[in-house]
């Protein structure tokens, strides 16, 4: 069901992806207490967090050249002399993570995303996942996954990389129209994306996801049509249909552009509901947050089962809840905290020769927070959610409920509600709802700054 423009214009505003509650801007800056955050990893591990295994997030932040529209952690090079000296530096962390963890873990998840995680040669990745699983068992069904720029993917990375385990693939394709390309310095022709595709296909990959963004810079509704039909026509398993998130306040290199060349309102929301459509007929079904999947692929699964999870790796069919990021930047979350790591490669070499992991900001979850948290994993991830009374609504967030209710977006009776068809284009405003920090400070001037919902 498709909502009316004056349904999304008046939902269009500031609020966070919900890959974590707290969202990060509440977190503490300046952490380097090692000690409390060993103390929150073995309460999670005493808790039996990590029965089901846990999974790994490993942050590649080299990239050959900057793209403008993106807002992830890289550090520009062609030196690739720079990827043994950081490939050791994880391994250290990891080192240290470990003495943390116990020998009695288990891996259920890794993923490698960057920056461009294909920058680094087929062998460097090898070696540094064959070190990371040194003495560690595999959960069954595990899942192993990579992103790929399609520029520098070669078929030895996809081969390399299957053997020794990976069965998911994540290529960024962004946007096919030229114009567009130029603009946020991402010129990639569809013969590569087809390339990587089918050599994914030939090596026995079992999902293939591409990642499209629409509110990019010349975007028209006659482009997204081309770049949409040619998707279609390489069917990925699953396709990230993301909005551009203009953020030039965080993000310099989104300045290398006019903003009056962005798509803003009808326009931008025209662009969605082109793509959204053209892929719903083509056979796939919405996820939910921009995330569409085939009926046969394990995500949608996971969804209709009310198995899937979110978390700072997005949607993911892997429940886990003990999530390690090593690397640069990369956030970990151990279900009673997140810390994130230092931000520039410099900094967190140097943690890391002082023996130190390398964090900087994080947060310490009260039993509210898990409380409103679990609300919003529900929410995003179900459809729905029961609080039981254990949770007493403020006079806003009542009246946020009711008025969504009367839009149509959910139904809602004492303590709980469910999402309707037309709600899961609005699951971020609905999960707003739960945010009690970020209603706190909604009517604060210095209120934290985020994306819009469109």
């Amino acid at each position: 069901m498709d909502a009316s423009f004056d349904l999304i214009q008046k939902y269009n505003v500031q609020i966070p992806r919900y890959t974590s509650y707290p969202t990060v801007p509440y977190w503490q800056n300046d952490l380097e207490d090692n000690i409390d955050w060993e103390k929150i990893i073995k309460k999670s591990l005493l808790a039996e967090k990590a029965k089901n295994g846990i999974s790994l997030y490993i942050h590649l932040p080299f990239c050959e050249q900057l793209c403008t529209y993106c807002g992830c952690n890289k550090r520009i090079t062609k030196n690739h002399g720079v990827e043994k000296i950081y490939i050791n530096a994880i391994l250290k962390e990891w080192q240290m993570y470990k003495a943390i963890l116990g020998d009695k873990i288990s891996i259920k998840e890794i993923h490698l995303g960057g920056g461009t995680p294909t920058f680094m040669s087929p062998e460097n990745l090898k070696f540094l996942i064959e070190q990371i699983l040194i003495d560690l068992t595999l959960e069954d069904n595990y899942e192993f996954s990579f992103e790929g720029h399609p520029n520098n993917t070669s078929f030895l990375h996809l081969k390399t990389l299957y053997d020794i385990g990976f069965r998911r693939v994540s290529f960024g394709v962004q946007d096919l129209d030229e114009k567009v390309q130029i603009a946020i310095n991402r010129v990639q022709p569809l013969e590569k994306t087809k390339q990587v595709t089918d050599w994914a296909r030939e090596i026995g990959y079992d999902s293939i996801n591409f990642d499209l963004i629409y509110g990019l810079p010349f975007q028209t509704n006659d482009s997204i049509v081309k770049t949409i039909k040619e998707v279609i026509k390489l069917k990925p398993n699953r396709i990230a249909f993301y909005s551009y998130a203009h953020v030039p306040w965080t993000q310099k290199a989104q300045r290398a552009y006019d903003e009056s060349d962005l798509p803003i309102g009808k326009e931008k929301y025209a662009l969605y509901s082109i793509g959204k459509n053209m892929l719903v007929e083509a056979g796939y079904e919405d996820v939910g947050m921009d995330h569409f999947a085939f009926k046969t692929d394990s995500l949608l699964k996971s969804k209709l089962e009310g198995l899937l999870h979110r978390n700072f790796m997005g949607y993911t069919t892997n429940n886990t809840e003990i999530l390690i990021g090593l690397g640069v930047s990369a956030i970990s979350d151990v279900f009673f905290g997140y810390r994130q790591n230092l931000k520039t490669v410099e900094s967190y070499y140097e943690s890391l020769e002082q023996n130190k992991l390398p964090i900087f900001r994080g947060i310490n979850l009260s039993e509210e927070d898990v409380l409103y948290r679990k609300q919003i994993l529900n929410i995003a991830c179900k459809g729905k959610t029961d609080w039981n009374k254990k949770i007493e609504l403020s006079e806003y967030e009542i009246e946020q409920l009711n008025v969504m209710q009367k839009d149509g977006l959910l139904n809602w009776e004492n303590d709980a509600l469910v999402i309707t068809e037309l709600g899961w284009s609005f699951l971020r405003n609905i999960c707003a709802v739960f945010d009690k920090k970020m209603n706190a400070d909604l009517f604060k001037n210095d209120a934290p700054k985020f994306s819009q919902a469109i």
